[in-house]
């Protein structure tokens, strides 16, 4: 584990770390805004190469080939979604026909949570977290509505003492009796807390409640064990951490042990594709994650992902992850040694042990989203998060060390010189 004691302050150093870094090559893959910073992967991720070429590549089938190219495409486009859900599962610590590429992750949570909520008398509740990103809980609701129940008092939250983290558990002595699924974030979209879902998963397979997970923020960081940990769902984007561009199709994942289950939300791309242009009116469902597919993919937003697929791929996420952890550990002992004290006074709420971090630094200031904006006005891109949360997140495949130092010394300079009063209280559309 990375320690404190692992890094220096000065410049040089961070010149040296970068240096020595195994993946600095990937740098290269990837369309990085000229002259700029760019620490908003977990928002959106960079255009690479491979994801570049990979839609060029579906545009000349479409060009080449018309419609021939839902079957001789090179990845033939009929099995595309199923074919990039084989490139993901290794990441996930699944099988091939556990995870499938499609939708997006507020359909996807609709349709899991409709497949695996099954209220019977007392156990009727859903069990969340008020922290998680609010279009989980908006379907959560919705989901609660459908089937006769009342999102007051059916959906219930394990409490967080500073609304920035929670407590494992808390969550596990919430998963009582009356409870009939958990659904939670695998890493805190703001606070940038890591939940430990091995855990998690056990404690809810002791009292026979089904868990899923929105892996939104974790996928593409780090290596996960959903089969080893016996988590009956998940799903998550593509657009973070994974590179696949914006708005681009979300993945879910299956447990194999529920292949049989019937999904609750149908469309004819889930039916058993030996048989899918037979057209019956009566829906037969793969026996696999690709039952839970709905509508046809959108194949040129799918290329995409697949191209940054193979780039991940290539670099391994467990050196994604090492990189990872060492550059927010970086950012944390900058933060620590030198906008920590007054008048900087920078409060760092993401949790500093690797094991319960994802892929970005937050912070908390006041005035933190005039901070922001003269952040950007220096050409360092974060983002903001109400109240006064800035998220820094330094991604493994194409951030700097060097970059890191030059954020913080932006950050001591804005602070010194006041800057950010220069910039206005309005928060944009898009933050």
């Amino acid at each position: 584990m990375t320690k404190s004691s692992d890094f220096e302050p000065g410049e040089t150093f961070a010149r040296e770390l970068d240096r020595q870094d195994p993946l600095r090559d990937f740098r290269k893959e990837f369309y990085r805004p000229a002259g700029r910073i760019y620490l908003d992967g977990n928002s959106l991720g960079l255009l690479s190469n491979s994801a570049r070429g990979s839609v060029l590549k579906v545009l000349g089938e479409w060009e080449k080939l018309g419609i021939g190219g839902w079957l001789q495409g090179e990845w033939p486009w009929f099995t595309f979604s199923e074919k990039t859900g084989g490139l993901m599962a290794p990441l996930m610590g699944a099988k091939p026909d556990e995870v499938v590429c499609t939708g997006a992750t507020t359909v996807n949570i609709h349709s899991l949570v409709s497949t695996f909520y099954r209220p019977n008398g007392r156990r009727k509740k859903i069990l969340a977290d008020p922290l998680n990103f609010p279009t989980d809980l908006y379907a959560l609701r919705d989901q609660l509505r459908l089937k006769g129940g009342d999102p007051g008092e059916d959906l219930i939250f394990s409490p967080s003492a500073d609304g920035l983290l929670l407590e494992e558990e808390e969550i596990a002595r919430a998963m009582d009796d009356t409870v009939a699924l958990v659904f939670l974030p695998s890493v805190l979209y703001r606070s940038g807390q890591l939940l430990d879902m091995a855990y998690l998963a056990r404690e809810a397979r002791k009292r026979d409640i089904p868990i899923g997970f929105d892996c939104s923020h974790s996928a593409g960081v780090l290596r996960h064990h959903l089969d080893e940990w016996e988590v009956d769902f998940a799903l998550w984007c593509s657009y973070k951490h994974l590179n696949g561009g914006p708005g681009s199709p979300a993945f879910l994942y299956v447990n194999r042990r529920h292949f049989n289950r019937s999904p609750a939300i149908t469309g004819w791309f889930g039916y058993r594709k030996e048989r899918q242009f037979d057209l019956l009116p009566d829906f037969d469902h793969q026996r696999n994650a690709g039952g839970w597919q709905i509508s046809t993919p959108g194949m040129l937003s799918m290329a995409a992902v697949r191209g940054a697929l193979e780039v991940i791929r290539r670099a391994g996420i467990d050196e994604i992850r090492k990189k990872s952890l060492r550059l927010t550990g970086y950012l944390i002992y900058l933060i620590r040694l030198l906008l920590s004290p007054p008048p900087y006074s920078f409060q760092i709420v993401t949790p500093p042990e690797a094991e319960r971090r994802g892929g970005h630094v937050a912070l908390l200031r006041e005035e933190g989203l005039r901070i922001c904006s003269a952040l950007k006005h220096r050409g360092i891109i974060p983002d903001y998060r109400p109240e006064n949360l800035i998220r820094l997140a330094p991604v493994a495949l194409y951030n700097s060390y060097h970059e890191v130092w030059r954020t913080v010394q932006a950050l001591r300079e804005i602070v010194d010189r006041r800057e950010y009063l220069e910039h206005s209280t309005k928060r944009q559309p898009v933050s």
